[in-house]
């Protein structure tokens, strides 16, 4: 099983480089990818939601999102084996 950190990091790579630093004493951590054009998102991520599988599949989803709507690209979701795979196109 891959940790959560290694799930983040193969979903934006090698198109972003992937950042972690801890946050808050309470296990929350700052998520920072950075592109060719700089800092492309900085998130805070509770500890329950990078430690709960689904919700880690959410939030890479909803990253996926967001970065394919900022660079004006199609994003198509499916779902393969029970578990959701985001392609931007």
């Amino acid at each position: 099983m891959t940790n959560s950190f290694q799930q983040i990091s193969d979903a934006f790579q090698p198109h972003y480089s992937v950042n972690f630093s801890i946050a808050k004493p309470d296990g929350s951590i700052l998520l920072t990818l950075t592109g060719a054009q700089g800092v492309a998102v900085k998130r805070f991520i509770g500890a329950q939601q990078w430690r709960d599988p689904q919700q880690l599949r959410r939030l890479i989803t909803s990253l996926q999102v967001s970065l394919a709507i900022e660079h004006g690209e199609p994003f198509h979701a499916f779902n393969v084996s029970k578990n959701v795979h985001a392609v931007a196109l």
